[in-house]
C-alpha cells in the first residue's frame, strides 16, 4: 500500500494562496484525491487528477481558484489554492485510489490516506 505525507499547510489570511503538496512513498496508477474536514463536519471532496490521464476534478467550493497537478518523477501531487476564504479552513487529506474503484469524489473510493495537514484562513 502507498504511503502519502502531505505538507504545506498552515495559517493564511483571507485572499492569499498556498500549495499544498503530497508525496507518495511510490507511483501510483489511479486518482489522487484532496479533502477536506472541518471541525464538526464530515470530510468532503476538494480535488483529484488521474495518475496517468489527463482529467482533473474539483469541487465547485473550489473550483476556478484551486489547480491540482502533478509531478511524476517526484511522486507529488500538489493542490495550489488562491483566494483562500475562512471557510476553506480544514485538515485537508490526500488519498489514492485505484482506476475503476468507484466515484472519484466519494471519500469511500480511496484506499490509502495522509495524515493531513492544517489549513487556517484568519478573517
Amino acid at each position: 500500500q502507498v504511503q502519502l505525507v502531505e505538507s504545506g499547510g498552515g495559517l493564511v489570511q483571507a485572499g492569499g494562496s498556498l500549495r499544498l503538496s503530497c508525496a507518495a512513498s511510490k507511483r501510483t496508477f489511479g486518482y489522487t484525491g484532496w479533502f477536506r474536514q472541518a471541525p464538526g463536519k464530515e470530510r468532503e471532496f476538494v480535488a483529484a487528477l488521474e495518475s496517468t490521464g489527463p482529467n482533473t476534478y474539483y469541487a465547485g467550493s473550489v473550483k476556478g481558484r484551486s489547480t491540482i497537478s502533478r509531478d511524476s518523477a517526484k511522486n507529488t501531487v500538489y493542490l495550489e489554492m488562491n483566494s483562500l476564504k475562512p471557510e476553506d479552513t480544514a485538515v485537508y487529506y490526500c488519498a489514492a485510489a485505484p482506476y475503476s474503484s468507484g466515484r472519484v469524489t466519494s471519500a469511500n473510493t480511496y484506499l490509502s490516506w495522509g495524515q493531513g495537514t492544517q489549513v487556517t484562513v484568519s478573517s
